[in-house]
C-alpha cells in the first residue's frame, strides 16, 4: 500500500498507461461505486495524460444507459436491475471497446445515448490514433461482458456510507437528501453489493485506489491477487 499526494497517485496511474505496449489504443477502465469519485479522477488523469503529449479519448458509462423506458423493468429501486437492466453493454463493446481495441479499425463512437434529454445519439464516427489511451469511468466495468475490454483497470474505493453523503452534496440541487438516501440505500449500494459477490471486482484490477481522503489517497498495485481488506471494506461499507 502506498499513501500520498493526490499528484503522486495520477502520477503512477500515467506511469502505468505508459507501461502497456499494444498496437490499438490503451483502454483504462476506472470502476469504482457511484460518488466513490471514479469520473473526477478519470477527467484528471486524462488532463495529465493530455499535458504529456497522449491523445485521450473520455468517455463514461452514463452515455450508454438504456433508455429510462427501459430501464426498470424489475422496478426504479431494484439492485438486480440496477446491474443487468441500466446499461447496453452491447453498444459500448460494438462503437467504442472493440473498435479501439485488437483487429479494431479504430473508428469509434463516444456515446449512444444523452441522459439529459433522455434520446438515443449519434455521434460523428471518429478514428483514433493508434497510440491514443482511452480513460473510461464507471459502474460495474470488471463484469463479464466488459472485462477482457481493459488493457488497464482502476478500481475507486470508497466506504459506501461515505458516497451516500457526496451524493447528497452533489445531487442537492436537484433532489431532496430523502430522495437521494433512499436510492443510495435501496438501488445503487445493494447493487454493488450484489456486483461484488458474484464478479469479485477487485480480484481482477491493477490498481485499487483508495479515496476515502481524495487529496490523501493511497493506492495498491495488483496483479490480479486478492485483497481481502478491500473486499470486505467496500461491501460492509466501513
Amino acid at each position: 500500500m502506498e499513501q500520498g499526494t493526490r499528484a503522486e497517485l495520477l502520477g503512477r496511474l500515467v506511469e502505468a498507461v505508459g507501461s502497456v505496449a499494444v498496437a490499438h489504443p490503451t483502454r483504462v477502465a476506472v470502476d469504482g461505486p457511484p460518488a466513490a469519485g471514479k469520473t473526477t479522477l478519470a477527467d484528471e488523469l486524462a488532463v495529465v495524460l493530455r499535458e504529456q503529449g497522449r491523445h485521450v479519448v473520455r468517455a463514461t458509462i452514463d452515455d450508454f444507459l438504456v433508455p429510462r423506458a427501459r430501464r426498470y423493468p424489475r422496478g426504479e429501486y431494484s439492485a438486480e436491475g440496477c446491474y443487468f437492466d441500466a446499461h447496453d453493454h452491447d453498444a459500448l463493446n460494438r462503437v467504442l471497446l472493440d473498435p479501439l481495441g485488437p483487429g479494431g479499425d479504430r473508428r469509434f463512437q463516444h456515446a449512444v445515448y444523452d441522459r439529459a434529454t433522455d434520446t438515443a445519439l449519434s455521434p460523428p464516427v471518429t478514428t483514433a490514433p493508434a497510440d491514443a489511451v482511452l480513460v473510461f469511468d464507471g459502474v460495474f466495468l470488471m463484469r463479464p461482458e466488459l472485462i477482457d475490454r481493459w488493457d488497464i483497470r482502476v478500481f475507486v474505493s470508497t466506504a459506501l456510507k461515505e458516497t451516500v453523503d457526496r451524493a447528497v452534496t452533489r445531487e442537492r440541487r436537484v433532489s431532496s437528501r430523502a430522495d437521494v438516501e433512499r436510492r443510495w440505500r435501496e438501488r445503487y449500494i445493494p447493487a454493488q453489493q450484489f456486483y461484488f459477490a458474484l464478479v469479485r471486482p477487485t480480484d481482477h484490477v491493477d490498481i485499487v485506489v483508495h479515496n476515502d481522503e481524495p487529496q490523501q489517497p493511497s493506492w495498491e498495485t495488483r496483479h490480479n491477487g486478492r485483497t481481502q481488506s478491500t473486499q470486505d471494506r467496500t461491501l460492509t461499507g466501513g
